[in-house]
């Protein structure tokens, strides 16, 4: 609290829990920020407006810490659902055209590691284990969500546009411009004190850059139908290592798109479940 408190007094500081705060039922993040009341009331998860976007942030963490409840989960799920009717209302999206949504642990990665976003049904994505209910991925492709930030991973990483282990590019050549799934971008490498994570060697299919240097990213909204985003790296003196240009030039669902998408084998990762 110390560390962001300069930050946090004079800019908006908007915080999605992860598994760091997992204790004693996230009571300690829930007591000491305040943010919007329209979702659980408790920080867990809300949504607000801001300039040209709906930015909606939910909780991954009541996918893996069941001695809270599973009630939790099927509550967010049903709220994300209605703000997500809400948010694509023709009078709301055009007032708000760009869908964001921000959660800790990842739907993909390719880290090196036995977390759970290297696994083929990762719980965001594909819900509970086994039964596989209350997966988000298909809600957020449903919806048309825009762009989703996650965490968790120390390192950077963006991803192609993709659904259920298949990219979606707008074209070859411009990739990112009316991409027929939302983009994923982690950023989770911004000032962790325990240790980087690193990459599988063999860069994978869905991955389009990647970095595990310290740094953080930064985005601008330019119109109702660009957005630009870029990655900072505090190694490097703040050199920007990454950028890319997410252009939509029709806000809707990603059904209504004709993509013919490059499906992706799992098994090239090499982790299973």
């Amino acid at each position: 609290m110390n560390e962001i408190q300069e930050i946090a007094a004079y800019v908006p500081y908007m915080v999605a829990p992860g598994n760091h705060e997992r204790a004693y039922n996230f009571s300690n993040y829930k007591s000491r920020f305040s943010m919007p009341s329209n979702g659980d009331g408790e920080n867990l998860w809300y949504s607000y407006n801001f300039g040209l976007a709906h930015i909606i942030s939910f909780s991954t963490e009541v996918y893996f810490w069941w001695e809270f409840g599973f009630a939790q989960i099927a509550n967010q799920y049903r709220w994300l659902e209605q703000d997500l009717q809400w948010a694509t209302a023709p009078e709301n999206r055009t007032k708000y055209p760009w869908i964001i949504t921000m959660g800790h642990q990842p739907m993909y990665c390719s880290n090196a590691n036995q977390d759970d976003c290297t696994f083929y049904d990762s719980r965001p994505r594909s819900g509970l284990p086994y039964i596989h209910t209350f997966g988000l991925e298909k809600l957020f492709y449903d919806y048309g969500v825009d762009l989703e930030l996650w965490a968790h991973e120390h390192s950077y990483e963006r991803l192609w546009p993709i659904y259920n282990w298949t990219v979606y590019e707008g074209s070859w050549n411009e990739p990112y411009t009316n991409p027929g799934a939302p983009t994923h971008v982690i950023s989770g490498s911004a000032g962790c004190y325990s240790k980087h994570n690193p990459f599988l060697n063999q860069t994978q299919l869905y991955s389009a850059f990647r970095s595990d240097d310290y740094g953080y990213s930064r985005m601008k909204i330019i119109n109702s139908t660009h957005l630009y985003m870029e990655q900072v790296s505090d190694d490097q003196g703040g050199k920007v290592i990454d950028n890319f240009t997410l252009i939509r030039e029709k806000h809707e669902p990603y059904s209504n798109h004709k993509h013919k998408g490059i499906s992706i084998e799992y098994k090239s990762i090499g982790y299973h479940h």
